[in-house]
Order: C-alpha cells, then sequence, then structure tokens
C-alpha cells in the first residue's frame, strides 16, 4: 500500500523500532500503560456523554463504530471492543500493526488493525461515529492536514477525543528531560518539543479543520503515589480535548 501523507518518516522509525515493547507495562511504554487507566476514564466518560450511553451496561458501545488513529500495539483499541464498540486500528509503522493483530488475537479478540494512514482512510470515504487520535499530533509532518483528514473521518455529530503535549517549559522538563534523560522510559529523541501544540494553538487547528471543541482537561501525573489523574485545570503538560462534527 501506498500511504498517503502528512506522516513524518523519522518519526514512523522511532516507534516502529520499539514496536516489539508496546505490551510490556515495563518497558519502553511504561508511561503509557501508567496513564492507559486515566485515558480510558476520559474517553469513556466522553463517549457516554455524548451518545447517551451507560457505562453499567455490559457493551455500552455497541453500534458504535471507532478509530483508533496511530493505534501502536493497541492498548486502547482492545478495551473499546470489550466494552462492544466496533474497532479500526490504523498505524503507520507496520510492525505496530503486527504485533497489534498477533496480542489480539491471542485475547480473542476482533480487531480491524490496517497499516494505513488517516489520509487513507478518508480517500477511501470510511466514516466513524468516534475517532481516538491519542498522543499523535504531535509526530505527524502538518498538523492542519492530518487534523482536516481525522475530521473528514467523522459522521455527522461525531466525537473526536485528541491528547497531546502542551508546549511549556514542564512539558520540556517532564517528557524530555525527566521521561527521556533521568528516568529512560523512552529513548532520547522519542519526543521533539519544538513540535509540542499548546492548547490555544490545537483549539485553533480544531476549529479549522472543521471541528467544534466542547471540552478539554489535564493529564496529571502524581510522583508520589506513581499514577495519574484527570485536571480540570493543569493543562501544563498532558492534556486532552473533545470535539463535535457539526
Amino acid at each position: 500500500m501506498s500511504l498517503q501523507t502528512t506522516i513524518d518518516p523519522q518519526e514512523v522509525e522511532k516507534f516502529a523500532a520499539m514496536a516489539a515493547e508496546w505490551w510490556d507495562p515495563g518497558g519502553k511504554f511504561k508511561p503509557l500503560h501508567l496513564m492507559n487507566p486515566c485515558r480510558l476514564d476520559y474517553i469513556t466518560s466522553q463517549i457516554a456523554t455524548e451518545f447517551g450511553r451507560d457505562l453499567t451496561d455490559s457493551a455500552p458501545f455497541t453500534d458504535l463504530r471507532l478509530l483508533d488513529i496511530g493505534c501502536g500495539g493497541g492498548l486502547l483499541c482492545e478495551p473499546m471492543v470489550r466494552l462492544g464498540a466496533t474497532v479500526v486500528g490504523a498505524d503507520a509503522a507496520e510492525k505496530n500493526i503486527s504485533v497489534a493483530r498477533v496480542h489480539a488475537e491471542q485475547s480473542g479478540l476482533e480487531i480491524d488493525y490496517r497499516h494505513c494512514t488517516a489520509e487513507d482512510l478518508a480517500a477511501a470515504g470510511e466514516l466513524f461515529d468516534v475517532l481516538l487520535n491519542m498522543e499523535v499530533i504531535e509526530h505527524v509532518a502538518d498538523s492542519a492536514a492530518f487534523l482536516s483528514a481525522c475530521s473528514a473521518l467523522l459522521k455527522p455529530s461525531g466525537l473526536h477525543i485528541c491528547s497531546t503535549l502542551n508546549r511549556s517549559a514542564k512539558s520540556y522538563a517532564a517528557a524530555i528531560v525527566g521521561a527521556e534523560q533521568i528516568m529512560r522510559w523512552l529513548p532520547k529523541g522519542t519526543h521533539d518539543w519544538s513540535k509540542f501544540i499548546t492548547p490555544g494553538e490545537l483549539e485553533t487547528l480544531l476549529t479549522g479543520a472543521g471541528l467544534d471543541p466542547v471540552d478539554k482537561k489535564g493529564f496529571v501525573f502524581n510522583p508520589i503515589s506513581w499514577s495519574w489523574r484527570i485536571s480540570d485545570r493543569d493543562l501544563s503538560v498532558n492534556y486532552v480535548t473533545s470535539s463535535l462534527k457539526p
């Protein structure tokens, strides 16, 4: 397949090199494993709110078609399937998709994993109720074009959830110095601080792509409890937004 492109080949290669470690909670993706419960709390509550679903049901997301763009090894795809959604996981790194397929098969889950980009899916006329765009936008070559492709993939009233890193002194200290240089959770060079996006910049990009931002929260790490929480106020490092397709 020829991948249509807002992808940055160097960024894809970084994650392809780490692909085998996606499901190792003590490996290079340890930060995502730690953050995942917090991410899932936000994602599920937003989907439930916008689509009127009861999270106490056994499969509350039944009949919802969901795309996880930049799905990596499937850390979000698998819980979404367990909640009843029909899930497509897409990633520009073919090694990530191979790992994700094997893990889903071992877990007895049916997930439509594809080695492709948002642009490929939009060109094919694919449409989704929910699009997860988590920790991806800071790695693409053209964030405006990427979000336009994401917007094209949403049905009317569809929900777009996007998380990224704020471009702040605190995020440099946490993501670059802390995670890469001191804790060595990630290889040096995984993140490029200059490509981080402030909440104001992201809101402008989202509205420019035809999306209507309706919510934003921070993901805050507590080094004492070694856990993450959702914050209404602190968007200084990691943050997440929800937007609707008019």
